[in-house]
């Protein structure tokens, strides 16, 4: 019987990391980070990256692959994160996909339509316009040929804009023709089981982020975002300065904003990305649901886990 793929799910702050730790003291299991922040050199206090010890303790696969000037997409992690199961299973160990990048988890499981190539001079042109008029106001153009997308989409949602527009302005296409049209394969090599790790109180979850984040600044993520700041190569249309939490510093840096105001922001959209990952898990009936809140959350993402791989 071949034994599933666990992805081990759930928003940010959510304690995927000790459950992680738990599950590597009881099974000889590789992690595939299923991260889009943490992919980045040099970028490690902000996106939580496991430390050098939890590295130790257990192989980590797709952390710090790319250096902050460079991209990384969906297809891309699809590709590697499909081989690096392969891989794993054959060294007869048990991979754990884990992570908070639902995309990335989507993409994986359902296949990936076949949508136009970025386009690195269209995007140039759309982060202009963003920084002279503003993403709301890129979401209103958004919303006039492409309503559908632009009705899911929120009016600073900067990545995901750029990218609707960037589709509609290389194929004369929207997006949601694209999605309509071409429906992806789903994936049949792997069975997969979604552990998700959610709050039982909103409100306790976003304390927990707040507290964090004041934990991130006082550990030194203003110099780790000072440095990257510092290197002519990156500006902020990249996908690696538009992380949440880094984003902000960086409005900081360049001036625009209070250091006060960059954590509160930085906050505040901490708190909304931990919705939309909520939101996404919600849709899917079959994952396994944990309260995050809970003593014993750690040992129960064990029990469950147990049920599948024993």
């Amino acid at each position: 019987m071949i034994k599933p793929v666990i992805c081990l799910a759930g928003p940010t702050a959510a304690g995927k990391s000790a459950a992680t730790l738990a599950l590597a003291q009881r099974w000889p299991i590789e992690v595939i980070v299923m991260d889009s922040a943490t992919i980045y050199r040099g970028m490690d206090i902000g996106t939580a990256k496991p430390s050098k010890l939890e590295q130790a303790s257990m192989p980590h696969h797709l952390l710090d692959i790319r250096d902050p000037a460079e991209s990384y997409s969906a297809a891309e992690f699809q590709r590697d994160a499909s081989l690096l199961i392969e891989q794993i299973q054959a060294r007869g160990n048990l991979p754990l996909l884990c992570g908070g990048t639902m995309l990335y988890y989507k993409a994986l499981r359902e296949g990936l339509n076949n949508l136009p190539q970025a386009d690195p001079a269209v995007r140039a042109a759309i982060d202009n316009e963003a920084r002279t008029s503003g993403w709301p106001e890129l979401h209103r153009q958004l919303s006039e040929y492409d309503p559908v997308t632009a009705a899911r989409l929120a009016p600073n949602d900067s990545q995901r804009l750029q990218r609707a527009i960037e589709i509609y302005r290389v194929s004369g296409r929207p997006m949601s023709d694209w999605l309509a049209d071409a429906r992806p394969a789903q994936n049949d090599s792997h069975r997969f089981v979604t552990l998700s790790l959610e709050p039982s109180d909103r409100l306790a979850l976003h304390a927990r982020i707040a507290a964090r984040y004041h934990t991130m600044i006082k550990e030194g993520l203003l110099d780790e975002v000072r440095t990257l700041h510092a290197r002519p190569d990156l500006h902020d249309g990249l996908p690696s300065v538009r992380c949440v939490g880094y984003r902000q510093l960086w409005e900081y840096l360049d001036g625009r904003i209070s250091i006060g105001q960059a954590v509160e922001q930085a906050v505040a959209a901490t708190r909304q990305l931990a919705k939309r990952q909520l939101t996404w898990l919600r849709s899917q009936p079959e994952r396994q649901v944990i309260d995050c809140l809970a003593s014993d959350a750690a040992a129960q993402v064990v029990d469950q886990a147990a049920r599948q791989w024993n």
